[in-house]
């Protein structure tokens, strides 16, 4: 299993856009008979900050894509990438003020 190649230059953008603002500093990438999967670290010693995972068998059930959060909890799952990488793009945004 593997990540098409506009999948896996989404998950990169997001990737370089938390290097730029500090919170990620490492990443690994594991492909598996089942799923593939993204892992970013703060640290590279430490557990993954972030996972994307993309397992095709569960395509018809609720969603072949997955985020699961530093203490393995599925923060969101879905049918396509984008909506499941949103709790990600949303710590980026940062409030300014008039």
């Amino acid at each position: 299993m593997a990540f098409a190649r506009d999948e896996l230059m989404r998950i990169l953008d997001l990737y370089g856009r938390m290097v730029a603002a500090g919170l990620w500093r490492d990443y690994a990438m594991d492909f598996g008979r089942d799923a593939a999967s993204f892992s970013a670290f703060r640290r590279t010693a430490e557990r993954p900050s972030a996972r994307i995972e993309k397992c095709p068998a569960l395509r018809t059930r609720q969603g072949m894509w997955a985020l699961y959060g530093e203490a393995g909890q599925v923060l969101k799952r879905g049918h396509e990438l984008a909506g499941v990488l949103v709790p990600l793009e949303r710590k980026l945004l940062k409030v300014v003020d008039d």
